[in-house]
């Protein structure tokens, strides 16, 4: 039996760039859940009798949502449901299944990097029939959707068993639950030259993967140990957990910090590589050197015809706008374009389904290619870990040869987290009123060439998204970017990244804090950031 429940709209349910997300408490206040779900079906247009994917990153609350998501789909009309088994799959996996199976859609329910638990975050996310997160307009329609509902359509199906590989019906729906890494590993396998890997690992290569307790725990140990023939332990924290182990699941050299030791100390394993909570963001350790994302972009653009699923050579690299200009010198270099973006993998999508990018990448340790439409983890290790099987070089080797041939880009990013809204929003208003005086002037012996608020003219669509970050451009390419991000659930978070270029090879060896001292002080300067934040140092830096 269908059910229409009457509700009332919730007014905070506004989907920013990476789905809706806010704290527990607040997703299990009656019908919040159901309210966001509904209004994404109401958002829709032809979904009747068609396949939704549902999936999640494990974290508190995943598996009460799933329930209610299914419940809810069998209402709205759909006509099969595929759920990741024990409601686990990662944000690439969901986006493999959908492009794989050719379903409408997919509902993720991830808070990507966030932390996990009772009075942590959750998140709703949609993604569209190519695999990628919903557009703009979609997101806004949702939005509109939210404000107006009055109701929801549930249909009393009970409680569905979405542990058991199988096929169940409810109701009129069918309800399909899949092995959530057995397509993603196929994948991989059809991208990488796993004979290559397994003698890698077989001569005695040591990998370190830190799967914190997250999403990409069962996807890595099936790869890495069970596929590819690491030894028993590569893999660790590869259960995931409904609060991450208490830990916070961002892969950075704040919360993985016990990886970045090990991999500086004595005994170090010779690649190191962490996930995030959804599987989307990767870390990259070298022994003895940790690699930016940034970086991380360029040098897998630069060496991916080495793996076979990239031996025909790239169509194009995208980047996001705070990311370094490390892969622009890779793409001249390689005669392809190079695309600058808004933060979002949303906007790297137009592009891949265009054909002008093959591999696309975000500063925020977000990398992926046209194998799917999210950024991925896995992907990235596993291209890695192709390229260094193939050199036979070390990741450092490969590093400093890369700075030798197209110069080092020193790069930093510093985030400011819960910073009151009112003073992020008012240190952002002062500066953007005064972005027309800098050019010309000079900040710590440092002169301004350019200042504006970035916009992105999408040269797929035609559309225009504005005011995507403040952008202070310095003589020599210098430069310093400001932005707040939307990822947190608590507060604004300021995101001020560092960037210099280093052409000469004799200072490619400086500590990168200390060759950024004087941007970081001319950002401070410039904007205001301690008087606005009361802040004296940055709660992260990366």
């Amino acid at each position: 039996m269908i059910r229409t429940v009457p509700t009332k709209p919730f007014t905070d349910q506004k989907p920013g760039t990476s789905g809706l997300r806010k704290k527990v408490p607040e997703f299990q206040q009656e019908h919040y859940a159901e309210n966001f779900i509904q209004s994404i079906f109401d958002a829709l247009e032809g979904f009747q009798g068609k396949t939704l994917v549902i999936g999640g990153d494990g974290r508190f609350y995943n598996r009460e949502v799933i329930q209610k998501a299914i419940a809810i789909a069998a209402g709205n009309g759909f006509g099969k449901v595929m759920v990741g088994q024990g409601g686990i799959l990662s944000t690439p996996a969901a986006s493999n299944i959908i492009r794989k199976y050719k379903t409408f859609g997919g509902i993720i329910l991830s808070a990507s990097h966030n932390p996990g638990g009772p009075h942590e975050d959750f998140g709703i996310k949609y993604n569209a029939g190519n695999g990628g997160p919903a557009p703009e307009k979609i997101t806004d329609a949702i939005f509109a959707k939210s404000k107006e509902i009055n109701s929801f359509k549930i249909a009393d199906i009970g409680t569905i068993d979405i542990d058991t590989i199988g096929t169940v019906k409810a109701g009129d729906m069918t309800v399909e639950i899949f092995d959530s890494v057995k397509d993603y590993a196929e994948l991989m396998e059809s991208l990488f030259d796993f004979d290559a890997l397994k003698k890698l690992f077989k001569s005695g290569f040591r990998l370190r993967f830190d799967a914190m307790h997250a999403v990409t725990g069962p996807y890595a140990k099936e790869i890495f140990e069970h596929r590819l023939g690491a030894p028993n332990g590569t893999c660790r924290n590869f259960k995931p957990l409904p609060d991450f182990g208490g830990h916070h699941p961002d892969p950075n050299l704040v919360h993985a910090k016990h990886l970045y030791d090990e991999m500086m100390g004595a005994d170090a394993p010779d690649f190191g590589a962490a996930s995030d909570g959804d599987g989307d963001r990767n870390l990259i350790i070298g022994r003895g050197i940790f690699v930016t994302p940034s970086d991380s972009v360029a040098m897998l653009a630069a060496n991916a015809k080495l793996a076979p699923g990239y031996k025909d050579g790239l169509k194009g690299i995208a980047r996001s706008m705070p990311t370094s200009g490390a892969a622009d010198r890779v793409a001249e270099k390689l005669g392809i374009g190079i695309y600058e973006t808004p933060t979002g993998w949303k906007f790297f999508g137009n592009l891949l389904d265009a054909g002008m990018a093959t591999i696309c990448g975000e500063e925020s340790a977000g990398t992926g290619s046209n194998h799917v439409r999210e950024k991925d983890g896995l992907w990235a290790v596993l291209l890695w870990l192709n390229i260094l099987a193939v050199r036979g070089e070390s990741c450092k080797e490969i590093v400093t040869e890369h700075w030798a041939t197209y110069g080092r880009n020193y790069y930093s990013r510093h985030d400011y987290e819960e910073v009151e809204s009112d003073r992020a929003n008012a240190l952002v208003d002062e500066l953007r009123a005064k972005l027309g005086s800098l050019p010309g002037t000079s900040v710590r012996g440092l002169k301004i060439t350019k200042a504006d608020d970035f916009a992105y003219h999408d040269p797929v669509d035609g559309s225009v998204s504005e005011h995507q970050g403040i952008r202070i451009l310095f003589e020599g390419g210098s430069r310093v970017v400001l932005r707040l991000s939307g990822t947190g659930t608590s507060g604004a978070t300021l995101r001020v990244y560092i960037e210099r270029y280093e052409p000469d090879t004799a200072r490619h060896d400086l500590d990168t804090q200390a060759a950024l001292a004087d941007l970081i002080a001319a950002a401070d300067d410039i904007a205001g950031i301690k008087s606005h934040t009361g802040r004296d140092k940055p709660s992260v830096i990366t």
